[in-house]
């Protein structure tokens, strides 16, 4: 009969430890793409349109999760969707609505995060 070893407490949390030193590391160089480089890398790269898609719907996700836990921790909704639909393939068209529609607003080093959450909060406020 197998037994398998008993993991040793100290390995145990000295890899945890290694794995939140990690995890800090990889959170605190990670930045927002700003208007300006999201402009760029469209225009630069040659799949740039595809990649910039990609972003707009993983800032979209995450923007309505963020959200989302705002509210379960107690703060009052901005975005409601009320059973309307919002899909992924959505995301470029708001954000570029929002750009046009409060073109004087933003300027080119502002992060792309907040375009897309206030386009969330325009076209699905909460009455």
């Amino acid at each position: 009969m197998r037994t398998t070893p008993t993991p040793n407490i100290f390995s145990t949390l000295r890899y945890s430890a290694a794995l939140l030193a990690l995890c800090l590391v990889v959170a605190s160089t990670a930045q927002a793409m700003t208007i300006r480089e999201m402009r760029t890398l469209e225009k630069t790269e040659k799949q740039g349109s595809t990649y910039t898609d990609y972003y707009l719907v993983g800032v979209m996700e995450g923007a309505l999760e963020a959200h989302s836990q705002a509210v379960r921790a107690g703060a009052s909704a901005s975005i409601c969707l009320n059973g309307r639909r919002l899909e992924p393939s959505m995301a470029k068209n708001l954000y570029a609505t929002e750009l046009k529609r409060n073109a004087d607003l933003y300027e080119a080093d502002m992060p792309v995060q907040l375009v897309m959450v206030n386009a969330l909060g325009t076209v699905y406020p909460c009455l």
